[in-house]
């Protein structure tokens, strides 16, 4: 491909706008060709000052549009089978926002449905393997130098809740990057989940289970533990600490900017995870565009973001039953290695 790869965007909300403001501008290669989105005004703000892209309020319009070679679905989770089916059926590469799916059953249809075109069209946004400090930390645990894993801390932290957010959204929506993060940072797949809930925050909306502390065991005898608190007032923050036979390595503590005024010190605290993991969406964006120009896709692949969703469930089945709740995959397709 000499031109630049046109793009159909799904979505023009938070996640949507900013990944338009990105094809393009930091990440070159790439050109927003159309957006769709039932809100066409929202849409019509988000590529202000791009012209000649095509807004729809239909996203298989969208797709369809000219000059549209691949897609990047930032639509509400419920719209992802449909956008995802669709782009395969035209053989578009595709970046999926997380989840893939809102259910481990409708995963599976797109992962069937890739597998049986026999070649990898979708990529799934887990932004965290595109994070500078998480790919030093899985270099360092795929060298050995620190022995086997033998545990994974890691808190996720968010000033406040959306409105729509249930307490097994805190699993489902939140603790699905730490999902995926623990089975890309150890090989290993996750097998069982347990979850423990304490008394509820007062700055947790009424009902809202949260924080919780989510824990995981994995096929090669590790254990994860995730506290995933999303109202906690004051900034986001994502951390991860690997303990292993020799010694520990964390990521997550690279210093903000410190200010120092009378008589005290304020280190600012991110407050969004746009802000928190920017670096990482650009590296993200910059390695599909890469791919899709090729025609293929790379990195997260959608068997990553199916065994993401049947983790989640049985995390939801075991926040709703106070019990440990086994993990069951399908058989992994041959095109997924």
């Amino acid at each position: 491909m000499s031109g630049a790869l046109g793009v159909a965007v799904l979505g023009a909300g938070h996640m949507g706008a900013d990944h338009i403001r990105r094809i393009g501008g930091t990440v070159g290669g790439a050109r927003v060709v159309a957006v769709a989105d039932p809100d066409t005004a929202r849409a019509e703000a988000a590529v202000a000052g791009r012209p000649g892209v095509r807004v729809h309020g239909d996203a298989l319009a969208a797709l369809d549009a000219p000059g549209v070679e691949a897609v990047l679905v930032a639509s509400p989770e419920a719209a992802h089978e449909e956008a995802l089916l669709a782009a395969c059926a035209r053989g578009l590469p595709a970046l999926c926002e997380k989840p893939l799916t809102p259910g481990s059953a409708s995963a599976l249809r797109v992962v069937e449905a890739e597998a049986r075109l026999g070649r990898r069209l979708i990529q799934v946004g887990f932004m965290r393997r595109y994070d500078a400090e998480y790919a030093a930390l899985k270099s360092l645990l795929d060298s050995g130098r620190l022995g086997r894993p033998l545990m994974l801390h890691c808190r996720h932290r968010n000033v406040s809740s959306p409105p729509h957010f249930t307490s097994s959204m805190l699993i489902s929506s939140s603790v699905s990057h730490e999902i995926d993060a623990a089975r890309w940072l150890l090989g290993q797949e996750i097998t069982a989940v347990t979850v423990l809930r304490p008394a509820p925050s007062s700055g947790a909306p009424e009902g809202l289970l949260d924080p919780q502390l989510v824990l995981f065991e994995t096929s090669g005898g590790a254990v994860v533990d995730v506290e995933i608190f999303v109202n906690c007032g004051f900034g986001y923050e994502v951390r991860c600490e690997a303990v292993c036979e020799h010694g520990s390595a964390q990521v997550g503590d690279a210093r903000a900017m410190v200010v120092r005024s009378a008589g005290g010190a304020r280190e600012e605290v991110p407050q969004d995870y746009l802000v928190r993991f920017a670096d990482a969406y650009d590296r993200e964006v910059r390695a599909w565009v890469a791919a899709a120009r090729r025609g293929r896709a790379e990195g997260p692949s959608a068997w990553d973001g199916y065994a993401a969703a049947v983790v989640a469930e049985a995390g939801g089945a075991a926040l709703r039953d106070g019990r440990r709740t086994e993990v069951a995959l399908e058989r992994r397709p041959a095109l997924y290695g």
